[in-house]
């Protein structure tokens, strides 16, 4: 049966016969789900939500008023075909977000679980969103985007296509991202700059203090030791043997665009004279 007899349905919502509606959900007024859904145990629509076709949620998902899930990706390269958009389970997602689902045929768009995500922003066709980050009101996630698992995504934030935000890392409010930010630190100013750890947020997470110390070293040795980047890659490999600096360095080895530094702006956007 598509729709399980335990899930409440508003009468003015709208169902297509194919979409799977699963035990305990709650579908608010005036929703709107299309053909292709699947919606697991528990989840929750407030009024007006519209889930476009072929998208798949988990379970215990909130999906707060005037969302809408699986729109076709703001992309001139899509020409209509299958695609996706899948989501985990325990996701909040606020009032008037919108998540696009893939642009090549039968590609997707991932969010993980347990992620918060505020109103008012997008995530576009083929972004990949990890598990427990909150992302904030107003941020735009351009298409290809990775954001890895406990990432802090600031409101107002704009993230270029492709670019990569590590693990833990939080990046501050009205930042424009077009430089991929390795994990575990805090990002500021107009152009991404790292600025120390994500102290707050790795204490939170419960990171101990000898992988804090380790962390703080691997900055130190990233921007300021003067070395270049796969030298300073290499002595954090031989003197730093947590696996949170493993993974900093392994994130760092894969970035396939520029990765943040300090103090740099891109030439084309310094003043005549700099």
């Amino acid at each position: 049966m598509p729709i399980d007899p335990s899930a409440i349905v508003s009468p003015t919502a709208r169902i297509h016969p194919d979409a799977m509606i699963g035990p305990e959900c709650v579908i608010g007024d005036f929703c709107v789900i299309e053909s292709g859904v699947v919606m697991g145990r528990g989840c929750q629509l407030e009024p007006h939500v519209f889930v476009k076709r072929w998208t798949a949620l988990g379970e215990e998902n909130r999906i707060s008023a005037g969302a809408c899930l699986g729109t076709d990706p703001f992309d001139k390269a899509f020409t209509g075909e299958r695609s996706y958009l899948r989501i985990g389970n325990r996701n909040v997602i606020r009032e008037h977000f919108t998540i696009s689902r893939g642009t090549k045929p039968e590609s997707e768009t991932t969010i993980g679980d347990d992620n918060y995500i505020m109103g008012s922003g997008h995530i576009a066709h083929n972004a990949r969103v990890g598990n427990g980050c909150v992302i904030a009101s107003c941020a735009l996630l351009a298409g290809y985007v990775e954001v890895e698992d406990q990432a802090f995504i600031s409101g107002g934030v704009a993230i270029h296509q492709f670019s990569r935000i590590g693990r833990l890392a939080m990046v501050g409010g009205k930042v424009r991202v077009n430089r991929d930010c390795p994990p575990y630190f805090l990002y500021s100013g107009l152009y991404n700059e790292p600025v120390g750890l994500n102290r707050v947020g790795l204490r939170r997470a419960g990171i101990g203090r000898e992988d804090l110390r380790q962390l703080k070293e691997a900055y130190r040795i990233l921007y300021s030791s003067g070395l270049k980047m796969e030298q300073a890659l290499e002595r954090i490999e031989a003197e730093l043997p947590s696996a949170h600096a493993r993974h900093l360095v392994t994130f760092i080895r894969a970035c396939k665009r520029p990765v943040s530094r300090p103090g740099r702006r891109p030439r084309h956007e310094m003043e005549d004279g700099e």
